[in-house]
């Protein structure tokens, strides 16, 4: 089984002619939503690609909740994992120019409310893989690794979003990703 334990957002994607200068207001040509969350990605990919997958994450109970899921309701991941907070979905707000360069803002929102129990709540078994990234607190990245290698599980952790004081978090992956 691939646990991932991580973020789930709704994308808030506007494409721009160009990315506007600070302070600056530009006109828009399109809007869309999509779900992500580098979590929510993970444990798509994986299932995609055929793997039996479980999400441990957060998200609000709001209209955005519904939609961040679809996909991975869509493809069959476990998400009895996936508990509902009072705090609003994750949602990233992105600007795309014509030209495909992006600027990019995460609001956390419930995926700051993944915490050590959920891990601890998450059964897991030798043989297991745990999927981790950044967007979900570090306190809680760390007790899934620690369950990890006390269950016998193999950890994978992508290291983005960046945060300097993450660093020792490597020592106790089993593969670390740089994103």
């Amino acid at each position: 089984m691939i646990n991932v334990i991580g973020s789930i957002n709704l994308d808030l994607i506007g494409r721009v002619e160009r990315l506007p200068k600070p302070g600056e207001t530009i006109p828009g040509q399109a809007f869309s939503t999509t779900p992500g969350g580098k979590g929510a990605n993970q444990a798509l990919a994986a299932r995609r690609a055929g793997a039996p997958v479980r999400m441990v994450g957060a998200v609000g109970a709001d209209a955005f909740a519904g939609e961040a899921l679809m996909l991975l309701k869509e493809s069959g991941v476990d998400l009895a994992g996936v508990k509902e907070t009072t705090t609003p979905t994750g949602t990233a707000m992105i600007l795309v120019d014509n030209e495909g360069e992006n600027v990019i803002a995460v609001i956390p929102g419930a995926n700051a409310e993944v915490s050590p129990f959920d891990v601890e709540t998450t059964a897991l078994t030798p043989g297991d893989i745990v999927l981790l990234q950044h967007e979900v607190p570090l306190v809680t990245v760390e007790a899934a690794l620690r369950s990890a290698r006390r269950a016998g599980a193999v950890s994978l952790l992508n290291t983005a979003t960046f945060h300097a004081d993450a660093a020792h978090l490597l020592e106790l992956a089993d593969y670390v990703i740089a994103n």
